[in-house]
């Protein structure tokens, strides 16, 4: 079988791949050349792939710009990014961009998988009527599925092979060569009756998330005012064998899909006259964290006799999460932009992010720091010696309980 995968990003290039290891000749679009190129030369620029891996399944995977190349294959999934505009609406210029050039190649008989989250009724009513551009109706002429990515950075337990792929089809014909196309690379397909149920379903996912993350961030929030040791508190509730599931404070969400999803529901619902309070809420809640961390940034540095502007502050880990080095939505940049609004001097040590060019920083190891603010806690850091060496630690995810010192502040 023949594959196209429009999109070489955290979710597409790992699914390329995984396709290529099953045997399958698959060719890989990107708009962007440079990612392209490094591709065609065995570099990856996605950590879950390393280039040793490239390198193996290189006669299979054929990095392209072109999506004249995709006219020849059998299947087409779509990764592009969905991003939100600046007033936190849909922005979906890349899905738009990617349907409009695949009518221009998609011949009959072919399948194509939409897996870029999205609210309810994109699928349907937003890319079948792009694609269609090509004279071929959808679910007639050609098949049309959505299933949603479940990529977790960094993450080697749960992979796209041992985790089950949902998947809804225009018709039940589209949903079943969507589950025979996943079955390649996937242990477990989970068919949904519609593409809106597998796009809320990949919402769903995320939003459960995201409002048991602002309950527990709020709950912080309310431990600090009241003088009460909120890891404690989640730690002996989630002693409790039912009823209870622990989700652990700390200083915002990031990456693509838990910061964006909710404001992807939240605007899709107002279409049916439905105001998704709750949803709404708890993106909002996230939003504030970090504003929060620098107001306790600010009071640590206070109780030392330290103003904010002119403190040497070093931001320990700068990516959404252990292990990983995606900037995207991470709630350190926010925070590293608030503070130096208010006059600090940054720095910042991350072995997954050599530079913030935005900021005009490289990382560099805080010796001479006045405060240092535990945000990303990667693999083996060295967080005792943090505490031994810095004359001020700001712990926002937990990682020093255990540790008890004078100059050490947790969340």
């Amino acid at each position: 079988m023949r594959i196209g995968v429009v999109g070489l990003g955290y979710v597409g290039l790992p699914l390329a791949v995984a396709f290529a290891q099953a045997g399958q000749d698959v060719v890989g679009v990107d708009v962007d050349g440079r990612v392209v190129e490094a591709l065609g030369r065995g570099q990856s620029h996605v950590e879950d792939v390393p280039d040793a891996v490239l390198n193996e399944i290189a006669e299979h995977l054929h990095p392209t710009t072109r999506y004249a190349d995709l006219a020849k294959v059998d299947a087409i999934v779509v990764a592009v990014p969905t991003p939100l505009t600046r007033n936190r609406e849909p922005d979906l210029q890349p899905l738009i961009a990617s349907g409009t050039a695949l009518a221009g190649v998609l011949q009959g008989g072919q399948l194509v998988v939409l897996e870029s989250t999205t609210f309810p009724g994109t699928t349907r009513e937003r890319f079948a009527p792009l694609l269609e551009e090509s004279g071929l109706a959808a679910g007639r002429d050609f098949h049309l599925a959505f299933s949603p990515e479940r990529i977790d950075p960094g993450r080697i337990d749960f992979t796209l092979r041992n985790t089950p792929k949902i998947v809804g089809g225009l018709t039940e014909q589209c949903r079943q060569k969507a589950a025979d196309l996943y079955e390649l690379v996937c242990d477990e397909v989970i068919p949904v009756t519609t593409p809106e149920s597998a796009e809320l379903s990949k919402l769903l996912e995320n939003i459960f998330r995201s409002v048991n993350i602002a309950l527990v961030n709020e709950l912080a929030i309310l431990c600090d005012r009241m003088g009460i040791d909120v890891w404690e508190v989640v730690e002996a509730a989630a002693t409790k064998p039912y009823g209870f599931m622990s989700f652990k404070p700390g200083p915002g969400m990031g990456w693509h899909c838990l910061p964006v999803d909710p404001f992807y529901l939240a605007w899709r619902a107002r279409d049916f006259d439905m105001q998704t309070e709750f949803v709404e809420l708890a993106g909002e809640v996230n939003q504030r964290m970090p504003y929060f961390c620098v107001e306790r940034i600010s009071r640590a540095l206070n109780d030392q006799a330290k103003p904010v502007k002119g403190s040497r502050v070093a931001i320990v880990g700068v990516s959404y999460k252990p292990g990983v080095g995606d900037l995207r939505e991470s709630p350190a940049l926010r925070i590293m932009r608030l503070l130096r609004g208010q006059g600090a001097e940054l720095s910042y040590p991350d072995e997954h992010v050599p530079e913030l060019a935005d900021l005009g920083l490289r990382r560099e190891w805080p010796d001479e720091a006045d405060c240092v603010v535990i945000v990303t806690a990667h693999p083996g850091l060295d967080v005792e010696r943090l505490v031994r060496e810095a004359p001020l630690v700001v712990d926002f995810r937990g990682v020093t309980r255990g540790i008890e010192a004078p100059n050490l502040v947790r969340l």
